[in-house]
C-alpha cells in the first residue's frame, strides 16, 4: 500500500564559513535577520595567528546565494602590514609588506540528513 501523500524533502546545505573576528557579529546579525541559524566557533588563522571565527550556517538549497551575498557585504577585504627581513641589508632591519587579509572562506556542505530536538 502506497501512501498518497508525499512531503518533498528540501536540500539542505551547511555552509562553513571562515571570516575575521572583527567581521563576525555584523555577519551573524545580518544572516539572522535573513532567517538563518547560525553558530559561531571561535578560531585562529594559521598564517598571522589571527582571531578568525567559523561560522557554520544551515541554509537551503535555494538560499545558499542569498547567504552567500550576505557574507560578501558583511566580511570585507583589509591590507595588513607585516614585517619581513630586507635582504643584504647590514643589519636585519623589518621592511613593512602589505599583504592583503579578511574576506571569507566558504566551504558548501551537501546535508543528507539532521536532526534537531
Amino acid at each position: 500500500m502506497s501512501d498518497s501523500t508525499s512531503t518533498k524533502a528540501h536540500k539542505q546545505d551547511l555552509l562553513i564559513a571562515v571570516i575575521q573576528g572583527q567581521d563576525a557579529d555584523m555577519a551573524i546579525q545580518s544572516l539572522g535577520e535573513e532567517g538563518f541559524r547560525v553558530t559561531r566557533l571561535p578560531s585562529v588563522g594559521g598564517f598571522l595567528g589571527r582571531k578568525n571565527a567559523t561560522l557554520m550556517i544551515g541554509a537551503k538549497d535555494e538560499e545558499v546565494g542569498k547567504a552567500v551575498e550576505i557574507l560578501n557585504q558583511t566580511c570585507r577585504q583589509r591590507v595588513a602590514f607585516i614585517a619581513v627581513p630586507m635582504e643584504n641589508a647590514p643589519l636585519p632591519m623589518p621592511a613593512p609588506t602589505p599583504i592583503t587579509i579578511g574576506g571569507a572562506s566558504v566551504f558548501s556542505i551537501e546535508v543528507e540528513q539532521y536532526e534537531e530536538f
